[in-house]
């Protein structure tokens, strides 16, 4: 095991650059999932760490030792990809022990760590069959075994689910996780998954464009989201947003640039931010239906989602989209009109994008 500090690494491809400037440090035998959009940068870091892709300019060091230089055969890692790269030819046995009879281990001690690792993954049964002949699952299974077999320092996993179903991808989600509980070692995922990432990971690294916008735990992300993007990105459904601005005096809330006004407890945070172009983030489980005619604000109901354990309701304020989530069962129809209140609110500088505050109503 060991940890990885990355150190204000920088990516150019040509005259285009694609990190600029990432520094991370991943604690010895943390989970640490890199997230964002198609695009961010989170796949070439992976492969930089890998070994796969040179770096411009910045550092990469795995325990004490600077890899930049280093082969990838070199930097006591294995890596998981999205496609499996088995072996057609090979049973799951052979697949599983390639590396190590690459590298002149002893078919003893190849049978025990094959073994093992087929015992910890449930293939001890299908070691004879070829990847032609295992499911999806099964075969992501192989590649980490295969992974497991040579005891890393660091696992790196670049979008191991995305060519599962729905219903698979949460099974493995769930036997990924446990894997690094039992092994305990560094691991490194890529997802472009924001479910993925809350569900699996010790910590979060929020990406856009090249940069890092906010690390930081799981809950911690989604209770206070470092920006707009942070916020719009992490939870599902997405938080809603209204661009606008504080009243404070006669009347005290936030009134949207479409029309909207969403009356708020007067609070401390409120003051000295009267005037200022801002941003209402409100996340759908936070919207409670009003108790009296007289609170909250008025949407217009489109949309009814009742999944059994909660209902979602996407409704329209002066046109603009607002989702709403509720735990208990509500008897709500299309064309209903409803008072929604904000139980907990973001507000967001409009031209930042960064939090300016968070309040619990």
């Amino acid at each position: 095991m060991a940890s990885v500090d990355i150190v204000n690494v920088k990516k150019s491809f040509d005259r285009a650059e694609i990190l600029r400037g990432i520094s991370v440090r991943i604690q010895d035998g943390e989970f640490v999932v890199l997230v964002g959009p198609s695009g961010c940068g989170k796949s070439t870091l992976l492969r930089m760490i890998a070994g796969l892709e040179t770096i411009t300019s910045g550092e990469i060091r795995i325990g004490d030792q600077v890899v930049n230089e280093l082969a990838p055969r070199d930097r006591d890692i294995a890596m998981v990809f999205q496609n499996y790269a088995l072996y057609p030819h090979m049973t799951v046995a052979e697949n599983m022990a390639f590396s190590l009879r690459l590298r002149g281990t002893s078919k003893a001690e190849i049978g025990q760590r094959v073994a093992r690792a087929a015992e910890i993954l449930g293939l001890t049964t299908l070691l004879d069959r070829r990847p032609r002949q295992l499911s999806g699952g099964q075969r992501q299974r192989v590649a980490m075994g295969r992974a497991i077999v040579r005891d890393p320092k660091v696992f790196l996993f670049d979008e191991p689910l995305s060519n599962l179903d729905a219903k698979l991808r949460v099974a493995m989600r769930s036997e990924i996780k446990d894997l690094h509980q039992r092994l305990k070692t560094t691991m490194i995922y890529v997802t472009h998954d924001q479910i993925e990432a809350m569900t699996m990971a010790d910590r979060i690294v929020v990406m856009r464009e090249g940069r890092v916008e906010q690390t930081g735990g799981p809950l911690e992300l989604y209770d206070q989201p470092a920006n707009l993007f942070v916020a719009g990105f992490i939870g599902s459904p997405a938080m809603n947003m209204l661009k606008g601005s504080v009243e404070i005096g006669r009347r005290t809330g936030f009134s949207a640039d479409n029309g909207t006004f969403v009356p708020l407890p007067p609070s401390p945070a409120l003051e000295g931010l009267a005037g200022r172009a801002l941003v209402i983030g409100i996340r759908p489980e936070h919207l409670h239906i009003a108790g009296d005619d007289r609170d909250g604000f008025e949407v217009a109901v489109r949309i009814v989602e009742p999944t059994g354990s909660e209902t979602q309701v996407t409704a329209i304020a002066d046109g603009a989209e607002i989702i709403a989530l509720f735990r208990e069962r509500q008897t709500v129809h299309q064309g209903d009109t409803l008072r929604l209140v904000p139980m907990l609110y973001h507000l967001f500088d409009a031209t930042s994008g960064e939090r300016c505050a968070t309040v619990t109503a």
